[in-house]
């Protein structure tokens, strides 16, 4: 802070106060105050940016958990990725010192692998009717697998497919592989898996991607147009490619033994309100995704390359040579199965599925 306005900031204080006369709170308006406020506080984290869809919807959930009966809660969200990183954020979660975090499926695999299941296998899902599909199966027996490791999962969302934004034409996968790929040094499986398929993974923290791709550190990043709107990865990084390689998957976790200590009909409003804020993340974050790659068209001249048919056969066959690198270390044998068999079901033509 410069040093001047350091100074005068005691006698700015002053000088207001001095505008006006202080009247003291009578008992019954203090006792009216003190009633007023919420009896549970919750410390809540996210990497999710300050006035993005992700965090309005969280404060949204925040607005009617204070209202809520039996007390209400007032979540403090701590944004902008303030308490770290999302390993980090689980630390702190598992030592008390937050009780909540809205979570990728990267901080999600810290608490259990099992959530690795519904991003973490690139190509797998041909659409997003398919993730929903897998994930209205899947997440009562992932919610089983947290409860059993101390945390309650009170919603799972998404934003939609990570695309690969790269600074030159990208279309085949051999093209990737003469390029250095972003990969968060937080996501250890990310890495394997890019390095599985033979890309040049270059681990960093998601603050350093606009720099190193401006200084050649990296030439490629795979992420959701949100991100890179927000980031503005699209100014050095011009070309995107349209590739449904994963959705990026999410939820929002507390600590079970503060889930616990609510009544039952606090529980029933806070669940409910932040189901509605899981919903709102998912259907926003879905139907901005081509308005951010038309804005950022707008911004930067972004030049967006479409999969042809035969060219997204190359990138599945690809994907597939290291499924089974990926089943077991990445993603639970189990689960990784129980998601064939379920799309397999989902394609059925006796289902009416494509």
């Amino acid at each position: 802070m410069d040093k001047t306005i350091h100074r005068t900031l005691p006698i700015a204080a002053l000088l207001a106060l001095s505008l006006f006369r202080v009247v003291p709170a009578t008992s019954a308006q203090t006792r009216a105050a003190v009633q007023a406020r919420p009896k549970f506080t919750v410390k809540l984290a996210t990497i999710a940016p300050t006035g993005t869809t992700l965090f309005n919807a969280l404060d949204q959930m925040r607005q009617k958990w204070l209202k809520a009966p039996g007390g209400g809660v007032d979540a403090i969200i701590y944004a902008d990725g303030t308490q770290g990183g999302e390993a980090e954020s689980v630390d702190k979660m598992r030592q008390k010192r937050l009780q909540a975090a809205m979570l990728t499926v990267t901080g999600l695999m810290e608490i259990d692998k099992s959530a690795s299941a519904l991003q973490n296998m690139p190509m797998m899902f041909r659409s997003l009717d398919e993730v929903d599909y897998v994930q209205e199966k899947l997440v009562s027996d992932i919610d089983r697998r947290f409860q059993e490791k101390g945390f309650v999962v009170l919603f799972w969302g998404d934003i939609g497919w990570v695309r690969f934004f790269s600074k030159q034409q990208m279309i085949h996968p051999s093209d990737l592989k003469r390029m250095k790929v972003f990969t968060w040094v937080g996501d250890s499986s990310q890495s394997d898996i890019m390095k599985a398929a033979g890309y040049q993974a270059v681990s960093l923290e998601t603050g350093d991607i606009l720099s190193s791709l401006q200084t050649g550190i990296i030439d490629a990043v795979p992420c959701p147009p949100l991100a890179a709107l927000a980031g503005q990865f699209d100014r050095p990084a011009r070309h995107m490619l349209e590739i449904n390689w994963a959705p990026l998957v999410g939820g929002l976790v507390i600590r079970k033994d503060t889930w616990d200590a609510f009544p039952k009909e606090l529980q029933d409003t806070l669940r409910q309100a932040a189901k509605e804020a899981g919903e709102q993340i998912k259907r926003k974050g879905r139907a901005e995704s081509d308005q951010d790659v038309q804005k950022m068209v707008e911004r930067s001249k972004l030049t967006v390359h479409k999969l042809t048919h035969d060219v997204e056969a190359e990138w599945r066959k690809a994907a597939e040579e290291v499924y089974e690198k990926i089943k077991g270390p990445i993603v639970p044998a189990d689960m990784f199965d129980r998601v064939q068999t379920l799309l397999l079901e989902y394609r059925s033509p006796n289902r009416g599925g494509k």
